[in-house]
């Protein structure tokens, strides 16, 4: 071999050295743009200080039966008015239906899961929920008890205690509504009674309510009382079937508005402009139904206020306040003289 192809070969073994040697270099800074960025990237994602501060405001937790009904949409926009006045996290959850008993107590599980601070409860009935509900106090969770009372003798055999509780007087709302029409009936009339959830104390109420005031009143007699579960398609058909069986029917009484709009429907087809129409909740649409005659009354029980209330007595009981047991808000008559109002 020569000199000259001596000088040739190490000048390209110092080549390839010195070409390994930049690639080495190129890794190690590309390695290190990449770390530097993933460390920016998780700086981006990392809780700002504000977000910290909101994660450590209590989370209150609404849970009613449905939104399905307007009356609880009622009730949300009042809780969500406490939320933004105390500084709160309100989580809304609700059943599909009022009737999904067992769905709520799926989101009272979670939500005990979840160790949120303080749980409002309008509950679908009276009994099935108070079981989940104790677990729900035994985790240290505050328990508030608006619209349809929990059972009280139920409860304390449950160990459920001290739960305030945020409704109205349905029996007097209901005997209010009922005696409305019953005033205007003054010659034999057959009246009906559309029921709600019959395991629900609120229901329960209405009814005794409404019985109370058409017994002060002889000339009517109530031939059925039937449970439509507070929805208008079902109020729709028990009414169709009532009026099948009792044609003669002057007056009806529906535990809730929804309830009601069924039976206007109904009697709307059926061209029945003679029957008497009470309701309860004072929807938006009860009360356009009030103002076009179809509707005489329905009870306005403040839905709002009773959510904005179970919102304050939470915060009030986690700051360790005492509370009264119980709390009724006032009803208030809706009628085509004070519709407009």
């Amino acid at each position: 071999m020569t000199s000259l192809n001596v000088h040739v070969q190490k000048r390209g073994g110092m080549n390839r050295q010195l070409m390994k040697l930049c690639l080495l270099i190129i890794l190690v800074v590309v390695g290190c743009s990449d770390t530097t960025n993933n460390n920016m990237s998780m700086a981006m994602v990392t809780p700002s200080p504000a977000s910290e501060e909101s994660t450590s405001r209590p989370q209150i937790a609404l849970v009613m039966k449905t939104l399905t009904n307007p009356f609880f949409i009622e009730m949300e926009h009042g809780a969500r008015e406490a939320a933004d006045e105390f500084d709160i996290e309100l989580i809304v959850r609700t059943a599909a239906q009022e009737t999904s008993i067992e769905q709520q107590i799926e989101i009272i599980n979670e939500l005990i899961q979840d160790q949120v601070d303080a749980i409002v409860i309008a509950p679908g009935d009276s009994l099935s929920l108070i079981p989940v509900l104790k677990l729900a106090q035994e985790a240290g969770i505050t328990v508030i008890n608006i619209d349809n009372r929990l059972d009280p003798e139920f409860s304390t055999s449950h160990g459920l205690t001290e739960v305030p509780f945020i409704s109205v007087d349905n029996e007097q709302g209901a005997y209010l509504s009922a005696k409305y029409i019953s005033d205007q009936i003054d010659s034999p009339t057959d009246v009906i009674l559309l029921e709600g959830i019959r395991e629900a104390g609120n229901a329960q109420d209405r009814q005794a309510g409404a019985l109370r005031a058409f017994d002060e009143n002889s000339n009517i007699t109530v031939v059925a009382m039937e449970t439509a579960h507070w929805k208008i398609d079902e109020g729709y058909d028990v009414t169709k079937e009532l009026f099948m069986n009792y044609p003669e029917v002057g007056a009806v009484f529906a535990a809730n508005d929804m309830m009601a709009l069924g039976t206007i429907q109904y009697l709307s087809e059926a061209n029945r402009t003679d029957v008497l129409v009470a309701g309860y909740d004072a929807l938006s649409e009860a009360k356009q139904a009030i103002e076009a005659g179809t509707l005489a009354v329905t009870i306005d029980q403040q839905a709002a206020r009773q959510g904005y209330l179970g919102v304050e007595y939470a915060v009030k009981a986690l700051s360790g306040e005492e509370l009264p047991s119980e709390t009724m808000v006032d009803v208030l008559l809706v009628t085509k003289e004070t519709v407009e109002e």
